[in-house]
């Protein structure tokens, strides 16, 4: 079920909010966690217990892990996390992709497991392991009400797409929460805005995409619109979820952290990865960069710290050798970075364009289906294969999605959020709302294209 759907928007979320205020306090969690474990069945009915039994076990391992005795002890329970649920997401999602490659090193000819990637196991799998980890560090208390930990882990409003709330982030409000006006309407523009990113704008932009495959009169200029809307169209629909979860959240009472801060107006590779996609970036920082020894080892070991922590940034992604360069491209502009002189002595233009050639050429890679595929776009955006500059296909597809592309460069720039809180709290801002809800409804009902890619991690 999709947040930007006639069922969850007419349907599902009123019913949940209306029972949600409804129920005395002490039950409230308990609803959330019926409510989201349906939501999690309605797209995944076949997987929905692996959810469960990983709320079960990681229930366990936080409670061994708080009562070990002495560190060690500890260590071992902490281990058995790990081990649980890493080796979850490796069946789950990486099965296939090393079967695959064993197949093709050595010869054989193993069959495919073709297991089917559960919605969101990325997500939160490492929300559960960032609270087994917490409480093995004495940041958190381990939770001993059941239900409270399954409402943690399955909460629908970031199941899917993040961001990643970590439990510490939330440890307080899971038993001491309100709700009043103000948290409504912040909530409910923030979902709204969140909203109108997705249909308005990503979906439109997700459709040049899909014209873009199936044409055959590509060009040069044709590849390089691709990379640009698909940079937005990455962009609205991740960064439109994350306003849509934090947003419901803010209704149900909770506060999760900011996942995206305009990441195209950055200078350097390193300002864009703090503002994309943060509580990924924020996790692989506290989780495995930091503990391996972080910058503040030799530059050997420094190396291999940036390396891994790509490495497995692109894994997490998806199970893919495309996934794998992507991560590594950036390390690579990452060490770049930091060892060529004079980079961050150039100016701020030359910069910021260097930064979005960098990200654009990324998401092509990013998007490819396979690394001949991304080959392929990569040398059509320079001209290889005998690319005409332009066609008149591409001009007649310009004009066709010109505005859309241009409200969206508008869109991803500060100056629309520095225009649209003049108006916080005024007459006009539910008018504003509502039309937008309105326009979007408009849209579904039409059946426009509205996919959503992150269910693919």
């Amino acid at each position: 079920m999709l947040f930007s759907s006639i069922e969850f928007l007419f349907y599902f979320l009123p019913a949940v909010i209306l029972f949600y205020f409804a129920l005395p306090v002490r039950a409230r969690n308990l609803w959330l966690l019926i409510a989201s474990l349906f939501f999690y069945a309605w797209g995944e009915p076949r997987l929905v217990g692996l959810m469960v039994v990983s709320i079960a076990l990681h229930y366990g391992w936080g409670l061994a892990i708080g009562a070990g005795k002495t560190q060690k002890i500890r260590r071992l329970f902490l281990i058995g996390s790990l081990v649980t649920g890493l080796s979850m997401l490796g069946y789950y999602k990486y099965a296939d992709f090393a079967v695959e490659n064993v197949n093709g090193i050595f010869g054989t000819a193993f069959p495919l497991p073709r297991i089917a990637l559960p919605i969101g196991i990325s997500f939160y799998t490492f929300q559960i392991l960032s609270y087994t980890i917490d409480v093995y560090r004495g940041k958190v208390q381990p939770q001993k009400n059941l239900i409270d930990f399954g409402c943690y882990v399955s909460l629908f409003p970031q199941l899917i797409a993040g961001p990643i709330v970590r439990y510490i982030d939330v440890d307080r409000e899971l038993k001491n929460r309100r709700t009043g006006m103000e948290d409504l309407r912040l909530g409910l523009r923030r979902f709204l805005m969140g909203l109108g990113k997705k249909v308005l704008l990503a979906n439109q932009l997700g459709a040049f995409v899909e014209v873009f495959r199936s044409s055959g009169e590509k060009s040069v200029l044709f590849y390089w619109l691709y990379a640009l809307v698909f940079s937005l169209h990455i962009y609205f629909d991740f960064s439109g979820y994350s306003d849509m979860a934090i947003g419901l959240g803010r209704i149900f009472g909770f506060h999760f952290p900011e996942n995206f801060d305009y990441p195209y107006v950055s200078k350097s590779i390193q300002e864009f990865w703090r503002r994309w996609h943060m509580t990924l970036g924020g996790w692989f920082r506290d989780y495995l960069y930091i503990p391996l020894g972080g910058s503040r080892v030799g530059k050997g070991k420094w190396l291999r710290n940036v390396l891994f922590v790509w490495l497995f940034t692109g894994l997490w992604h998806g199970a893919a050798w495309n996934f794998v360069l992507w991560g590594l491209l950036f390390a690579a502009l990452l060490l770049m970075e930091k060892w060529v002189p004079g980079i961050q002595k150039l100016p701020n233009f030359l910069r910021h364009g260097y930064v979005l050639l960098a990200v654009g050429i990324s998401f092509v890679l990013f998007n490819a289906a396979s690394l001949s595929q991304a080959a392929s776009d990569i040398g059509g955006m320079f001209g290889f294969g005998n690319v005409p500059l332009v066609t008149l296909e591409t001009l007649y597809y310009l004009r066709s999605y010109g505005v859309v592309i241009i409200l969206a460069i508008v869109g991803a720039l500060p100056v629309v959020k520095s225009w649209a809180l003049r108006f916080d709290g005024k007459w006009i801002e539910p008018v504003v709302m509502a039309a937008l809800l309105l326009l979007c409804t408009a849209s579904l009902v039409d059946g426009s294209f509205n996919p959503f890619l992150y269910f693919r991690f």
